[in-house]
């Protein structure tokens, strides 16, 4: 018998100015997924029903972006993404493009076991949830009156809300003053994204899941690194990642499988990994991931300003941070 471990996030690209009350607000919401993670485990729940159970939470509570409280299309209509992988197979099932699907992750988990494929989206994702007799809901019920000002605020600079580089000089070298942006929007209005989990169980069992409402003001039918095998999400005998950033950077990295790669081909440790594929694979874009590995081994590595990040091992380490 081996080593639990668990890891949630919920984004990275945190706003340096976040008001305190927010922060406390999303280290509760991570305390208590971690909690129900923890309580799971201790009962013996296999890893991926661990992690269903932990994205099913932050889907449901609209602090982040996934489920309600997804971040808005340039339409103002709301288009989720999932993904979730079993390590011991290599099992996999991801979908994009929902629009009514309550809880995208488990649907997700339903494409990996009840079909025979391993990605749907629409429309087929949707008529495959109704036959599944999965929780259907209005897309009215994802949209929240935050999303909605910050769509506004987005539409009105032309922007899409995913650059999290923050310059230090204007455009003509001149020093940019308090009101620090990203991607041309006022910092101020950057809202959390991406969610996800990974596991390991006592039997040494590794997964992972991912789920987004993707980019704020993004174009209709824009998919995202979280659906994507490989890239957003990774599970396998040896470890499982969850990704969150800038998911067309992510996406040209295969963020997820490289870590699980560079510890099988080059050896390396689950720190060691992490660490690697940060300050190696990611070019200029922006991204943070959490991974555990077989052997109960937790770790998290971001070169954002912060990651909304949270984890708990049986050997007794814990962590809940921002930044």
């Amino acid at each position: 018998m081996g080593a639990w471990a668990i890891a949630v996030h919920g984004g990275a690209g945190v706003d340096p100015n976040l008001p305190k009350e927010r922060q406390d607000e999303a280290k509760r919401l991570l305390t208590r997924c971690l909690d129900i993670g923890i309580s799971a485990l201790r009962s013996n729940v296999p890893a991926i029903d661990v992690v269903e159970l932990v994205v099913r939470e932050l889907e449901t509570d609209p602090l982040f972006n996934s489920g309600r409280g997804s971040a808005l299309t340039e339409k103002g209509t709301v288009e989720m993404e999932a993904s979730i992988m079993d390590g011991p197979k290599r099992r996999c099932g991801a979908v994009s493009g929902l629009t009514t699907v309550k809880n995208p992750i488990s649907l997700a988990r339903l494409v990996m076991e009840k079909s025979p494929h391993s990605y749907l989206t629409t429309p087929g994702a949707e008529e495959f949830a109704k036959k599944q007799g999965v929780e259907m809901v209005d897309n009215d019920y994802f949209i929240t009156e935050d999303n909605v000002g910050m769509l506004k605020l987005a539409k009105e600079a032309n922007s899409i809300l995913f650059d999290y580089r923050i310059p230090t000089v204007g455009t003509c070298g001149a020093a940019v003053d308090s009101h620090l942006q990203m991607n041309g929007l006022p910092i101020s209005v950057y809202a959390p994204e991406t969610v996800g989990c990974v596991v390991v169980d006592k039997e040494g069992r590794c997964a992972a899941g991912t789920s987004t409402g993707g980019l704020m003001n993004k174009m209709s039918g824009r998919i995202g690194d979280s659906p994507i095998i490989g890239a957003g999400t990774y599970a396998c005998e040896l470890c499982g990642v969850s990704c969150t950033g800038e998911g067309e950077a992510i996406i040209r990295s295969t963020l997820a499988r490289d870590v699980a790669a560079v510890m099988e081909y080059k050896g390396l440790n689950l720190h060691e990994a992490v660490d690697y594929v940060i300050k190696n694979r990611l070019d200029e874009g922006k991204a943070g991931l959490i991974a555990v590995s077989k052997n109960g081994e937790v770790a998290c590595g971001f070169n954002t300003t912060g990651m909304f990040r949270g984890c708990d091992t049986e050997g007794g380490f814990m962590e809940v941070g921002v930044w």
